[in-house]
Order: structure tokens, then sequence, then C-alpha cells
């Protein structure tokens, strides 16, 4: 044990000279890399095709002004030690040629002044470029951070649904816009809402931000979906404008094979049922959130059933206002039903490409989708909220006040009366979302 302690002893200044050779040529080796990164290929190319001229035909003198082009693109491309390089390596070889062909010492001093000059210029272009490009980016982390925290991700289960949501923002450099989603589990069940703000990009964010902070409030404390609408509706009336409004859909699951869907103008959602994909048309239409006072009308509640392995699609207008080259609309209905399957997340990415493909590359609206399915329970289990479900479900309008359950287990509207029932069931929520 001391033998080995003495002989590390002994090797000591021997290692630490290696280590030091190898820092050191590391350090030179990134130097040298770090300068060639950042000189240009195309600017060094050009002061090397004036040079070559010159060697070949002996008229370098005439494309001596040339010379300063170098370091002008390398200002665009590079970074300043890049320009200064391309600079450092024009003012010598511009000199060689005035020599070689015998300038007045008065004319190639002058050429040779542009040449320092512009290099120069550009590596002070260069370094302001390279200081704005760090402020973009500081400014596209905090956008996204932002999104992150007023859009936050969606799990690829909540509740009983295979979940998936795709964003997109029309102000692509900001990645926010004034479309909105959340989805959330609550004490009644998943509760989701997909809005689109008047107007888009940053100026909407704030409207979609309030919006969903309300949601997220009332998701949890009210029992009846539609009073979480009211409750979005008088924040907004408190806080926009008289030509503001958000249109949106809000969906409820509060039991097993229903769900409670209120359209506040918004696009209808569509249902997946097998190969069927049919709009969830609103059977009482209610204006868009923030106008409800100036129409005095009030939003229905209806109530769809959700078989396993239906799905339910809710998105944006961004979506199916998009046009093609020819001004036609994107068929969305058509497209969800080439692209359907039994992954939410392929199905929207699938569909996200062809929408893409439609528009040319790049969306010119804020577009939202959020895709919900209810998984296919295996033989001999139960689903997740309750028994597996049998019979075929069916599309059943409700008007404002909601249906209430058969045998009286709740009715959230009338007093959520709390009997065994609810209480099993609030008992299984909570064990379920560990509260």
């Amino acid at each position: 044990m001391s033998h080995a302690r003495q002989h590390g002893r002994d090797h000591w200044p021997i290692r630490q000279y290696k280590q030091a050779a190898r820092r050191t040529r590391s350090s030179r080796a990134r130097t040298v890399a770090h300068w060639a990164g950042g000189t240009p290929a195309l600017s060094v190319l050009i002061v090397c095709v004036v040079v070559l001229v010159d060697l070949v035909g002996g008229t370098g003198e005439v494309w001596l002004p040339l010379l300063a082009a170098g370091p002008a693109l390398a200002a665009a491309t590079s970074r300043p030690a890049g320009v200064l390089g391309v600079g450092l390596l024009a003012v010598p070889l511009g000199a060689g040629i005035g020599v070689r062909h015998g300038m007045a010492a008065p004319e190639l001093a002058v050429v040779l002044a542009a040449l320092v000059a512009v290099a120069l210029a550009g590596t002070l272009a260069s370094a302001l470029r390279a200081r704005r490009e760090r402020v973009l980016a500081a400014v596209r982390s905090v956008a996204e951070t932002a999104q992150h925290a007023l859009l936050t991700p969606v799990p690829e289960t909540v509740g009983p649904f295979q979940t998936a949501v795709h964003y997109s923002a029309a102000a692509a450099e900001a990645r926010i816009g004034g479309d909105l989603y959340a989805l959330i589990p609550t004490p009644y069940g998943v509760r989701v809402i997909v809005g689109d703000v008047r107007g888009k990009g940053l100026p909407a964010v704030g409207t979609a931000a309030l919006v969903l902070g309300v949601f997220r409030e009332a998701a949890y404390d009210e029992p009846d979906l539609l009073d979480v609408v009211s409750r979005i509706e008088r924040s907004l009336a408190r806080n926009l404008g008289h030509d503001d409004f958000v249109t949106a859909v809000v969906v409820g699951h509060p039991e097993p094979g229903r769900l409670e869907v209120v359209n506040c103008g918004h696009a209808p959602p569509l249902l997946v049922r097998g190969a069927e994909v049919a709009p969830v048309d609103p059977v009482r239409p209610a204006p868009p959130l923030g106008l409800r006072a100036l129409t005095g009308e009030s939003p229905g509640l209806q109530a769809v059933s959700l078989d396993e392995g239906d799905q339910l699609l809710l998105y944006t207008d961004g979506v199916t206002e998009a046009r093609d080259t020819d001004r036609e609309f994107y068929p969305l209905a058509e497209g969800l039903a080439r692209h359907l399957c039994d992954d939410p997340a392929r199905t929207l990415a699938a569909l996200h490409q062809e929408l893409l493909d439609h528009v040319g590359g790049r969306l010119h609206d804020d577009a939202a989708l959020l895709l919900l399915r209810k998984p296919v329970a295996t033989a001999g289990t139960e689903d997740a909220d309750g028994p597996a479900l049998t019979g075929s479900p069916v599309v059943r309008p409700l008007t404002a006040e909601p249906e209430p359950v058969v045998g009286g287990a709740f009715d959230d509207r009338a007093g959520a009366a709390w009997n065994p029932v609810r209480q099993g069931r609030w008992a299984a929520i909570m064990r379920r979302y560990q509260w």
C-alpha cells in the first residue's frame, strides 16, 4: 500500500507535465477550430478568386476593390473573429497585388485603407448582430417559458382518456398565440376547454391567460359545467373591450359513457365513432364568451354519449380556415378519417403535417388540435372511471338544464345531493388522483 502511494508521488511531476501538454494542445486546437469555424468559406473564396485572377490573367489590379466584399459578406454570416480574419487575409494580399503591378503609393494606400475600414466596420456589425441574436434567443426562451406556463403540456393519459395536443402559433418567432386549451382532472371528472381569442399573436395572449386562469379555478369549484362557463363569462365582461370576445368549447366527463358539451360560438367538435366522423353541432347556439350581455342568450348544455374506442377532436378555426393556393379550405373531417388510429399523438402528427402541406408549409393563423380517445378496455377489466360500457351510444341534445341521472344519483344543479353512490364515486376519484 505504501509502495503504491510512493510510486504515485515519484511519477507526479511526469503526469502533471503530460496533462499540461495535453491541455496546451487541446487549447491550441480549440482556438484554431474556433477561428476556422468563425471564418466563412464564401468570403475567403472571394478573396482567393481575386488573387487567382491576378496570378492567371494579370488583371488583379482592376479587381482589387472587390477584396472588400470578403469582410462585408463575412459580417452578415460570421462571428467578429471570422470577419477580422478575412480582413487580415485581404489586406496583405491586396498590398501584394498593388506592389506587383506598381500601383502609385497614394492610390494603393487609399485602397488598403478602404479594406481596413470595411473589415473594422464588418467586425463591429458582426458583434452587434451577435448581441441581437443573443437577445432574440433570450426573448424566445422567455416566450417558450410563458407558453409552457400558459398552455401546460398535456400528458398521454388523463383520467380515462388517451390525449394528445398539437399547437402552432401564427407568430412563429414568439411560439405563442391567441388559441388556448386546457385539460384537467377535477372532482367532477375530466374537463376540457379549447378556445380562440379574437386576434392573434402576442396581443391576444393576455386574454387567453385570463380565460385559462378562470377555467382552471372554476373547473375545480363548480359541479355544473354551465356554472364554469358563467364564471368565465363574468370575468371577461369585466376585463375585455367592447370589440373583444373568445369563442370556446367546454367539455366535461361527469360519469362513464357521458360527455357534456357547452359551445360558445366555436367550431363544433368532431366525434369519431367507428369509421364515421360527425360534427357535434350545438342544438342551442350561443354567442362567444364576452358577448352574452349584448344578446341576452345563455349557452345550453348538450350531452353526448361516449363508448369505448370513440374519439373527440376539438380544434380552432386556424385549422378549418387554412387555405391552399386555390383558396380551398382544409377538409378537417376527411383528413381526420384518413389518419385515424389508436394513438392520438400519431393521428395529430399526421393531421398537422397534411395541414402544412395543404397551406404550402406555413400557417397564417394560430391553430390548436386536441384529441381525446376512450380506450377499449381489455377483457375481464373495468374502465378507469367505472364498469365497461355496453350498448350503442347515441347523441342526445339537451337544453340548458342538465339531464339528471336515472335513480337520482346526483343532480348538480339541484343541490348536488350527497348519497352513497355519489360518495363512492368521489372516493374513487380521490384515490385515482391522490388527493
